[in-house]
């Protein structure tokens, strides 16, 4: 399996932005990826002033290839960028080595824990 980490910078941005960041996400991100054919799940991660992230995890190099390619043809104009007000600081695909699964499961949420 494949990964791809796309990272906004949050510093000097008002912390509202990570309030309209969070919304997003449980508006209208998670059900886009949701079911999504090709990537295995997807998770959303901030530290408020700091950073916002979607961390990937795709089937396959050519399924990641092929997002991370039509996601950098449209990064002006991808909703992290619009809501943050600058493109991605970080656009970086990486090899999968293993994953843990603890007693409790996974439990796919469109808002984390608060």
């Amino acid at each position: 399996m494949h990964g791809l980490s796309v990272r906004w910078s949050l510093v000097g941005v008002p912390d509202r932005v990570a309030d309209e960041l969070a919304a997003y996400v449980e508006s209208t991100s998670h059900a886009r990826f949701t079911g999504m054919d090709g990537l295995r799940f997807k998770v959303w991660r901030m530290r408020r002033g700091e950073w916002f992230e979607g961390t990937y995890l795709f089937v396959s190099e050519q399924e990641r290839a092929d997002f991370e390619a039509e996601f950098l043809a449209g990064v002006a104009e991808a909703p992290g960028t619009r809501i943050v007000g600058v493109p991605p600081v970080l656009v970086e695909a990486w090899e999968h080595v293993a994953t843990a699964e603890g007693w409790d499961g996974f439990a796919p949420t469109a808002r984390g824990e608060r």
